[in-house]
């Protein structure tokens, strides 16, 4: 298998994991004024990191690369409160067609290419900034998985990094 496919294969396996536990810590919060609550030290609640989370991916992903006309408002994920639980979950779900169609019309050339769009008012590889991308939606997730201990006061894990999930894993037999 090529560099490319495997690239894409392992960014699309990862991101589909993380949004499974993104969609898992959503619903593992009991009562959904909570992803919007308020933690000591926290400056972002979980409805607003899923909000830049399901955007981020959405915008660099589906826009960028798969050119499905998703319009970015970054401002709105960081200032709407109280959306609905099933509408943050919609959002996850939008995310997680975006990755796939962006991936879709990924070509080796374009991963090896520059990102097209500037970002920070810096060029980058389409493939260093989709490990970007990968890296910075698994960073928020455990802050998320962090807010929502704090706030429920829950030790309940969602089985956030199970290597199950990734695509070349492969069981072993028993040893003796």
């Amino acid at each position: 298998m090529d560099w490319a496919v495997m690239m894409k294969a392992a960014i699309g396996t990862i991101l589909d994991r993380d949004l499974d536990t993104l969609r898992r810590e959503i619903e593992a919060y009991s009562d959904e004024k909570e992803l919007w609550q308020s933690a000591p030290g926290i400056s972002n609640t979980a409805g607003t990191l899923a909000l830049h989370l399901a955007g981020n991916l959405q915008h660099y992903f589906g826009t960028r690369l798969g050119g499905t006309g998703y319009v970015r408002d970054r401002a709105a994920e960081f200032a709407r409160r109280d959306v609905p639980r099933v509408e943050l979950l919609k959002e996850v779900e939008a995310a997680r067609r975006a990755v796939h169609a962006g991936l879709a019309q990924l070509s080796a050339a374009q991963l090896a290419d520059e990102y097209p769009e500037v970002i920070a008012e810096l060029r980058v590889t389409t493939a260093e900034y989709l490990i970007h991308l990968t890296t910075h939606f698994a960073y928020h997730l455990g802050q998320i998985d962090y807010h929502r201990r704090i706030v429920t006061g829950s030790e309940v894990v969602v089985g956030a990094m199970r290597p199950a999930a990734l695509s070349s894993a492969r069981t072993i037999g028993v040893q003796p």
